[in-house]
């Protein structure tokens, strides 16, 4: 009998802080074998650093041989500016970079005229999202006012999961640079069905319509769609158009309509499936797309699991026993509230504001206090997208932990008591890196639907809810922001 060959696919996750391979059986979804690659870090990087990255993934995970298609997720927002050659203008600005706050204000007020609250309304009417500094339209302003001369050089603008993907065409045709409606949507100049570009929008940003109009950007593939090859050796391999890290998750976890996903990763992010876009005009949750067809509405927050790493950094300990000694602890701390804003923070829009630890005494300023504390402030934080959310009508009665935080048994066990809520952890996995491998898998086998592989097992948190950790750390944090806004707004 001869040797039956499996269709391998390759999904790849680049994010902030690596590049993850994971190869898998196109058909099952069954893990072969898989790679990760860490790379420099920050809120201003050279994309050279995820092609490298990329690359010693790849080749950490056994190659590419015997893969027949590949998909690349990626960290949303961030700005590629290529010239006409297709060499980087710059070091990519960041979604974590909050150097353009004042850039999104500016938007906001020129598109309402003046009136900050027209021009919010009118950006969610048009793009489904408020701009926030993260948001890659605020970074192609703060372009054209800080580096003008940068902009004169820029032929194209694209996000990091898009160039990559352009790299493995091994070209550099800017014609053939292509994205996704996930990771588009982001962008702040895309329509709010994420399926064109709102160059009117990009002219605002750059200050010039000409320019606007003139500016390649990616063509946007669909979900399930081939948007070229890549040669290994003799073998060509499909390409399919990826899609942002958020979207790749979800697709990943095969999330279905209206289950809420919260990623403890870098930054917070609360996210659900909808049938429908989303607008919400306060801005808190962005009506994003996802990678099949649907839409992502999103709510993200700066500070996450660096707050956990930070506070374990500060006292000298390991992340193990940084949660040995959160759950020594009672709940509240004894007192100790911490307010995470590390970072400055996105929701809410704080971008200048710093963290506190607050309520410090004699009889409660221990390390297991302190460690518990920033498990609490974090998952306080994190929690305001699931207030976002409910806001606008949301049934959330339990919710999916994923990200590196997820892997903390201090974070599992104090999640339901700070929420209110069952949690469910699927099995250890890279969702994100998943999620990029059905879709490549789903764009190869050509179908309607995505294949349906198979199902995680999942474990669940419950514990008795502490209403007051909630309440108490509002009140502390709203009084951090009436205080930031005062002082830098006068």
């Amino acid at each position: 009998m001869g040797v039956v060959m499996r269709e391998l696919v390759a999904g790849v996750d680049s994010s902030t802080q690596s590049c993850k391979v994971m190869i898998r059986d196109a058909h099952t979804g069954a893990l072969v074998r898989s790679g990760v690659a860490h790379h420099q870090t920050g809120t201003e990087v050279s994309p050279e650093v995820w092609e490298k990255a990329l690359h010693e993934a790849i080749h950490q995970a056994g190659g590419l041989e015997d893969v027949n298609s590949l998909a690349v997720a990626g960290q949303q927002h961030g700005m590629v500016t290529l010239d006409e050659h297709g060499e980087v203008v710059r070091n990519a600005i960041l979604w974590n970079d909050t150097r353009s706050a004042q850039d999104a204000d500016d938007l906001i007020s020129e598109l309402g005229d003046g009136d900050y609250s027209v021009g919010k309304n009118r950006f969610v009417e048009r793009t489904g999202v408020v701009p926030v500094a993260s948001f890659t339209i605020t970074k192609l302003r703060w372009l054209a006012r800080e580096e003008p001369q940068s902009l004169d050089r820029t032929r194209a603008v694209c996000l990091p999961h898009d160039w990559l993907t352009w790299k493995l065409r091994n070209t550099t045709d800017l014609d053939l640079l292509a994205t996704d409606r996930s990771d588009v949507s982001g962008t702040g100049y895309a329509s709010s069905s994420a399926e064109n570009y709102d160059r009117q929008l990009l002219g605002l940003a750059l200050k010039s319509q000409e320019c606007a109009n003139d500016l390649i950007l990616p063509n946007i593939g669909k979900p399930n769609e081939i948007i070229g090859t890549m040669r290994n050796g003799k073998k060509e391999i499909c390409l399919a158009a990826g899609c942002g890290d958020n979207a790749g998750a979800a697709l990943g976890l095969s999330t279905g309509s209206g289950e809420v996903v919260l990623s403890i990763g870098t930054s917070g992010v609360v996210s659900l499936v909808s049938d429908k876009p989303v607008k919400d005009i306060t801005g808190a949750v962005a009506g994003f797309a996802d990678a099949s067809g649907r839409y992502l509405p999103l709510v993200a927050t700066l500070n996450a699991s660096r707050v956990v790493d930070a506070y374990a950094n500060l006292l000298g300990v390991s992340h193990r026993e940084f949660d040995r000694l959160a759950l020594s602890a009672p709940p509240g701390a004894e007192g100790l509230v911490c307010i995470p804003y590390l970072e400055g923070e996105r929701t809410p829009n704080l971008p200048h504001a710093s963290g506190e630890l607050y309520g410090i005494r004699n009889n409660n300023f221990s390390p297991s206090n302190v460690a518990r504390a920033a498990i609490e402030g974090m998952l306080c934080g994190v929690s305001e997208g699931i207030h976002a959310m409910r806001s606008l009508g949301v049934d959330i009665s339990q919710v999916t932990l994923i990200g590196g935080g997820a892997r903390s048994e201090a974070v599992r066990r104090i999640a339901p008591i700070v929420l209110g809520m069952p949690v469910k952890v699927p099995e250890r996995g890279e969702y994100v890196a998943d999620g990029a491998a059905l879709q490549a898998a789903w764009a190869y086998f050509g179908q309607k639907y995505p294949p349906v592989w198979t199902p995680r097992l999942s474990s669940e948190f419950s514990g008795t809810y502490h209403p007051f950790i909630l309440e108490r750390y509002r009140n502390i944090a709203l009084s951090v922001q009436e205080r930031k806004l005062k002082y830098f707004h006068g």
